[in-house]
């Protein structure tokens, strides 16, 4: 018997029916066609393809994609997740967030599917505001943000995602941005080819209440003399002439020349360098790294519950639910 060979599926299969409802020219539009035409070239299937999200603008992602999705309540995607994960580890399951939907009411639940390490992708759209509710400053807000809730301007340090990602044990940690689609394509494969929790963020513009914060780092006229793609095994070089490096001196990073010896190779093996290259965001003087900052490799949690329940299986046998309801002690209620 020969195997069916399967029709080449298009960006048009992972669409949905649905209009798709983003303010015009939002960033989540160049991510959503970026996802849907990875999925169709990376020969996924839609019917073993799952979208989970929370609340927020990012989190109306599993309407417009043609595939199973749960559109969950605030924060708690990655609860949901992990559950449609474990009950079903051949799903390729992926969670949609944005950054006050995972960093705010979600941080908790962020931090622990991290840890746990399921075999689960996490896009984390990060346009350093509330866009849903109108505005107000979010987790990623930098301080001093005036906005509607903090119209003297916003005294919370905020968080730095990839940072509060490393620190939460992430086996695979990248960052892209919303306008450059060949590299967003690039991060979203890497992550989708790690087996483990993969946890992107990417720079999304929201052109109502935060437009082009982020364009002074982005903007393609600048992309190259202000944003460094962290390459594993490649020397970290960057401008628009290749002639800038950055190197460790110690625990701190400081640019040199791309000729010279001490140039650092991005290493996505050791923990301490990608915390150091994950908080150079905010440094006016320093390039906006990109690409992947962490990829280790880890025991699944989905692999290790399933193989519990298999040992217990196979020593107590399958049992009944109404075994297990009336084990133990019962009593009467009259």
């Amino acid at each position: 018997m020969t195997d069916i060979a399967q029709p080449k599926r298009t960006k048009k299969d992972f669409a949905s029916d649905q209009e798709v409802r983003w303010c015009p020219g939002c960033g989540d539009y160049a991510i959503l066609n970026a996802v849907q035409k990875y999925l169709a070239d990376a020969g996924k299937d839609p019917a073993k393809t799952v979208f989970v999200s929370g609340i927020g603008c990012s989190s109306r992602f599993p309407y417009y994609m043609n595939t199973y999705g749960f559109h969950t309540i605030h924060g708690r995607a990655p609860a949901v997740a992990t559950g449609v994960k474990v009950a079903n580890p051949d799903l390729d399951v992926w969670i949609v967030t944005g950054d006050g939907d995972s960093l705010s009411i979600g941080g908790n639940h962020l931090a622990h599917i991290l840890r746990r390490n399921l075999d689960v992708n996490i896009l984390m759209f990060n346009n350093e505001i509330y866009g849903l509710t109108k505005g107000q400053y979010s987790p990623t807000s930098p301080v001093g943000t005036k906005k509607k809730s903090t119209p003297m301007g916003s005294i919370d340090r905020p968080f730095e995602p990839a940072q509060f990602a490393l620190g939460s044990q992430a086996t695979f940690v990248a960052r892209t941005i919303d306008q450059d689609i060949q590299h967003m394509t690039k991060t979203l494969a890497a992550a989708d080819a790690h087996r483990g929790t993969s946890f992107i963020e990417i720079l999304q513009n929201c052109v109502i209440f935060n437009k082009d914060f982020y364009a002074a780092n982005v903007e393609r006229k600048v992309r190259a003399d202000r944003t460094i793609d962290l390459v594993p095994g490649e020397p970290m070089i960057y401008g628009k002439e290749r002639d800038k490096g950055l190197r460790f001196n110690g625990f701190e990073i400081e640019r040199c020349a791309a000729d010279e010896a001490d140039v650092w190779r991005a290493d996505t093996k050791s923990t301490a360098p990608a915390v150091i290259l994950a908080g150079m965001r905010d440094d006016p003087e320093m390039p906006v790294p990109v690409g992947l900052f962490r990829s280790v490799e880890a025991p699944n949690y989905e692999i290790g519950v399933n193989a519990q329940v298999d040992d217990a299986v196979a020593v107590k046998g399958a049992g009944a639910l109404e075994d297990l309801v009336y084990a133990g002690e019962t009593w009467t209620v009259e």
